[in-house]
C-alpha cells in the first residue's frame, strides 16, 4: 500500500529540541504533517522522531523522502 501524497512539498514547521513527535506515514492526517490517529486499520505507523536542535525544519509532505520525516526533495520527482 502507497501511502497518500499530503502536499508535494514541504511543511515548514518549527520543532522543540528533545521533544518527540510523530511524524504521518500515511498521509491521510487532518493534523499534517503530524499523525493524527487516521492511519487505524491501515499498515501505517507514525514515525516518531526527536529533533537534536529547536528552530525550523521542513518536514516531507509527499511521504516519499528518504530521509524521513525530514524532506530530501523527492517532490520534485514526482
Amino acid at each position: 500500500m502507497e501511502p497518500k501524497m499530503a502536499k508535494k512539498g514541504p511543511f515548514a514547521v518549527e520543532l522543540e529540541a528533545g521533544k518527540e513527535y510523530n511524524w504521518c506515514t500515511c498521509g491521510q492526517s487532518k493534523n499534517q504533517p503530524f499523525c493524527d490517529g487516521s492511519h487505524a486499520c491501515t499498515e501505517f505507523t507514525p514515525l516518531a522522531f526527536t529533533p537534536k536542535e529547536s528552530g525550523k525544519a521542513f518536514l516531507c509532505g509527499c511521504k516519499k523522502s528518504k530521509n524521513p520525516p525530514y524532506c530530501d526533495g523527492a517532490h520534485t520527482k514526482l
